[in-house]
């Protein structure tokens, strides 16, 4: 009886939101308990994990030559697999916290355009990490699910879900992707087309944080009503000096045509693909946006006037998909036809 009793209390249900540039872990019934960079710093020669999370995202560009701070995830795929394995265990940890003996059932997002083998090695990375039972769902499910759309009705949603490294576009029908569109575009992309603008122009050498510090204060997809002038620090591309430069929020608007026209680009594919049926249901309702890089100002707008739809930010952008990974666990028979559960290879 004592061991029934320890097993129930125990057992918990966690999603995983299994970003590119941040990952969030959501508990059912208690909602988002983590939310952290992913990224994970470890000694050079011997792969030791020094730091995780957002003691890691500290040393970007700050360690010695024998750590380096690094995202084990590109573009929504796991790029280290040992890494990634480390992570996704310390995530689990924390939200267990501490306990060894917990075995979760675990929900992660994946982004819709991942092969067998990329979605082999998160289901591996998560039952290696201590999971007991693992089921993926595709990103823009979850997106749609955490933002309230009724994803299993007879009817067209359609969700832009604008992570760190990849942009999901689904227009999402009875449980099921009908259309949709993956790039391998999203906040990290705007982040260096920054530092290029930057680089191309002033000769001025910007990090990866700063770059994406100044997208978060002055980036925007469409004129602003005040434009932005700030103060940006660097090194030198000839001489190697710090330098200070001056720059506007309409350069940097100048210097994200490229990652958003690809984003625009894979909205219009997807709508063209469509069935008429589904794309009169988008009409009357609109185009719903999560992801980090929905936040960007003015995309909404920008979106709406290249596609003649309305357009709009979902409540909570950056948990959305981890809303609907949870949303998913608490309603796990109702919503079973969207989940794609892996087994392990015998």
């Amino acid at each position: 009886m004592p061991v029934r009793f320890i097993t129930r209390h125990f057992m918990k249900d966690l999603g995983i939101d299994l970003g590119t540039a941040n990952s969030l872990v959501y508990e059912r019934k208690k909602g988002v308990l983590i939310r952290e960079p992913s990224v994970v710093a470890i000694r050079k020669n011997t792969k030791e994990v020094l730091a995780i999370g957002n003691e890691a995202r500290q040393m970007i560009g700050r360690t010695p030559g024998d750590i380096v701070a690094i995202r084990p995830l590109k573009e929504g795929v796991i790029a280290d697999f040992n890494i990634t394995r480390e992570m996704i265990k310390y995530l689990i940890r924390k939200a267990c916290r501490g306990r060894v003996f917990i075995k979760p059932r675990v929900v992660v997002s994946i982004p819709s355009g991942t092969t067998e083998v990329e979605r082999r090695a998160v289901f591996e990375a998560n039952i290696s990490a201590g999971a007991r039972e693992v089921y993926l769902i595709e990103e823009p499910v979850a997106a749609a699910i955490g933002a309230g759309l009724p994803v299993h009705e007879a009817t067209g949603n359609m969700v832009v879900d604008i992570g760190g490294g990849t942009t999901d576009v689904a227009v999402i029908s009875l449980g099921g992707i009908v259309t949709g569109q993956s790039v391998r575009v999203g906040g990290n992309s705007m982040d260096e087309a920054i530092a290029r603008y930057i680089r191309r122009n002033y000769n001025l050498m910007i990090g990866e944080r700063t770059a994406e510090d100044i997208k978060i204060y002055m980036g925007s997809a469409y004129p602003l009503e005040q434009e932005i002038e700030h103060e940006v620090r660097g090194r030198d591309h000839v001489t190697g000096l710090p330098k200070v430069i001056q720059i506007t929020s309409e350069e940097i608007r100048e210097s994200l045509k490229e990652p958003l026209n690809s984003i625009i680009g894979a909205v219009r594919l997807t709508i063209e693909k469509t069935p008429p049926e589904l794309v009169a249901d988008i009409m009357f309702k609109e185009i719903v946006m999560t992801g980090g890089g929905a936040l960007l100002k003015g995309l909404d707008k920008l979106l709406s006037r290249e596609l003649g739809m309305m357009v709009k930010v979902a409540d909570d952008p950056l948990t959305s998909v981890a809303f609907g990974t949870g949303k998913t666990l608490e309603h796990i028979h109702l919503l079973s036809r969207v989940l794609a559960p892996i087994r392990r290879a015998t």
